[in-house]
C-alpha cells in the first residue's frame, strides 16, 4: 500500500523541522549563538525562527506541487526543479551570518531541510 501525498506530504515538513532542530542545536553547541546581519542589525536565529521558516517554506512548496500536479502533467517534473533553484538561491541567506561557523551550520540547515522536504514531496504518489 503506497503512502497518499496528504499523509506523507505533512510528515516530511514535521521531519524536516525536528532534523533542523537538531542541527539547529548540535550547531549551537559547537558554533554557539547564530547571529546574522539583518539590514543594519544583527539577529540571533532562534528556534522560532528555524520551526517557522521550515512550516512556511515546506507549506508553501505543498501548494504549489499540489497546484501544479493539478494542472499539468509534469506538474512534479516542473515542481522539483523549481525547488531545486530555490534550495540553491536560499544558499545565499547563510552568507549573511557574522562567522564561519554561523554560515557553515546555516548552509548545512538549509541543504537539509531542502533534501528532506524535496525528497518527501516527490517520492509520494501524485494526486488523483
Amino acid at each position: 500500500m503506497k503512502a497518499s501525498p496528504s499523509a506523507v506530504r505533512p510528515l516530511s515538513i514535521v521531519a524536516a523541522a525536528v532534523l533542523a532542530l537538531i542541527v539547529w542545536f548540535i550547531a549551537r553547541q559547537v558554533a554557539g549563538d547564530l547571529v546574522v546581519k539583518s539590514g543594519g542589525s544583527t539577529q540571533t536565529v532562534g528556534v522560532a525562527s528555524v520551526i517557522l521558516s521550515v512550516v512556511v517554506v515546506g507549506l508553501l512548496g505543498w501548494g504549489l506541487l499540489a497546484l501544479l500536479e493539478r494542472i499539468t502533467a509534469k506538474g512534479r517534473t516542473i515542481w522539483t526543479v523549481i525547488a531545486v533553484i530555490f534550495l540553491l538561491l536560499s544558499l545565499l541567506a547563510p552568507l549573511g551570518g557574522l562567522d564561519t561557523g554561523t554560515k557553515v551550520s546555516l548552509a548545512l540547515l538549509h541543504l537539509l531541510v531542502g533534501a528532506v522536504i524535496i525528497t518527501g514531496f516527490t517520492r509520494t504518489p501524485a494526486r488523483t
